[in-house]
């Protein structure tokens, strides 16, 4: 077997196929606390003193790091049941558990924590529209399908958690996507193509009922915005596996992947075309595990960063709440202020570093014991390193 500089073996095709891709994909890993980081910065920028959009797209396009995440979530999770579907030994509770496992326990903490912040704002009397707050939208925001409807039910506890709804509602068919996956896993492009037509035809339904672009959807109809993506990332990974590649050509297609998307978000050009662009960005990093040239997005703190991902898009906007309720209680300001730079300043660092926290005392355990409880381990540990869990989402 060729070998990189590195030591690490090069993909070499055996029977008219490329080998398949390692355990390990830290890559993919890393990268999370990136697209995690945008949404924040994305949030972030209806409340400083700058307007991006007179000079660059980069924050008010970051916001697509969400579809960035969807499409992770099919590749990583064919990756890790892809051998258990095709040998028919797939147990759908299993996977169910390990997911449920994966996102409720930080999901119903973060939830629990903005329950309290209510309560307390109504206590001290503290302004905030009530309407956003109620029963019906927290007892669908915690079974997470509020992003299955049509608008009608407002459900505002977490904004951010919309997108867990979608990842639930795909993961409840993750069976049917692995189906089409093993399907066609040698014509990973119909695979790709169908994800694009099915995106293309939902994208002109939204358009029409909605009149904003499918990458708008989200507690609206979020589950639409998911359901074409995920499925490109399944087909990504079917052509991954397709592609023998050279530590070089896999580290020019990551880096050309990503100058192109940065570009196209920086021109704030269309949506779609950064979407297209990500995907390809998906499995640009991907082929750098499989040749072995992953060694610069491998280092423990990016990991430990990736893997916190989750808690920080998920703590991120609570967070901004209390930050602007406290100063709107010591200030006598509207809570709708700008906020100056020193609190950004401010504000970032606690947030990830309350998402390290989150992530360390409250995710991992109750992730682990959840699993120990089922008697379940859950296959998407693969694309970790070291033993450690990343997240699928």
């Amino acid at each position: 077997m060729n070998q990189t500089k590195a030591g690490a073996p090069i993909a070499k095709r055996q029977g008219g196929h490329a080998s398949t891709f390692p355990p390990a994909l830290p890559a993919l890993t890393s990268v999370r606390a990136l697209l995690a980081l945008g949404v924040v910065l994305f949030h972030y920028h209806f409340m400083w003193p700058l307007d991006d959009m007179a000079y660059t797209g980069l924050i008010s396009r970051s916001r697509l790091a969400v579809d960035v995440f969807f499409m992770l979530s099919g590749f990583v999770l064919t990756h890790a049941y892809s051998s258990d579907l095709e040998t028919g030994s797939f147990r759908y509770v299993d996977f169910l558990v390990a997911r449920v496992a994966r996102i409720f326990p930080l999901h119903l903490a973060i939830l629990a924590g903005v329950i309290a912040i209510v309560l307390i704002a109504r206590l001290v009397g503290a302004p905030f529209d009530a309407r956003n707050y109620n029963g019906p939208g927290l007892a669908a925001t915690a079974l997470l399908v509020h992003a299955w409807f049509p608008p009608g039910l407002i459900a505002e506890w977490n904004g951010p958690s919309w997108s867990l709804s979608a990842e639930w509602f795909a993961y409840l068919l993750f069976p049917a996507y692995g189906w089409i996956g093993i399907k066609l896993r040698n014509r990973p492009l119909v695979l790709l193509t169908l994800a694009c037509a099915g995106f293309a035809g939902l994208d002109t339904a939204y358009r029409v009922a909605f009149g904003v672009p499918l990458a708008h959807a989200e507690a609206n109809l979020g589950i639409l915005r998911i359901a074409p993506e995920f499925l490109a990332g399944v087909g990504l990974y079917r052509l991954g596996e397709r592609l023998a590649v050279t530590p070089r050509r896999a580290t020019i297609l990551t880096a050309a992947a990503a100058l192109l998307m940065v570009t196209l978000m920086h021109l704030m050009a269309d949506e779609r075309a950064i979407i297209a662009a990500a995907a390809l960005l998906v499995l640009g990093l991907a082929l750098l595990s499989k040749a072995g040239a992953d060694e610069g997005l491998s280092k423990p703190w990016m990991l430990l960063a990736g893997e916190a991902s989750f808690a920080l898009y998920l703590v991120h906007f609570p967070a901004l709440i209390i930050w602007k309720g406290a100063m709107e209680a010591l200030t006598g300001r509207s809570s709708a202020y700008v906020m100056a730079w020193w609190e950004i300043g401010v504000l970032l660092p606690v947030t990830i570093a309350a998402a390290l926290a989150l992530h360390l005392a409250v995710e991992v355990p109750a992730r682990r014991w959840l699993r120990r409880r089922g008697g379940r381990k859950d296959r998407a540990g693969a694309i970790s390193t070291a033993g450690t869990q990343p997240p699928d989402l």
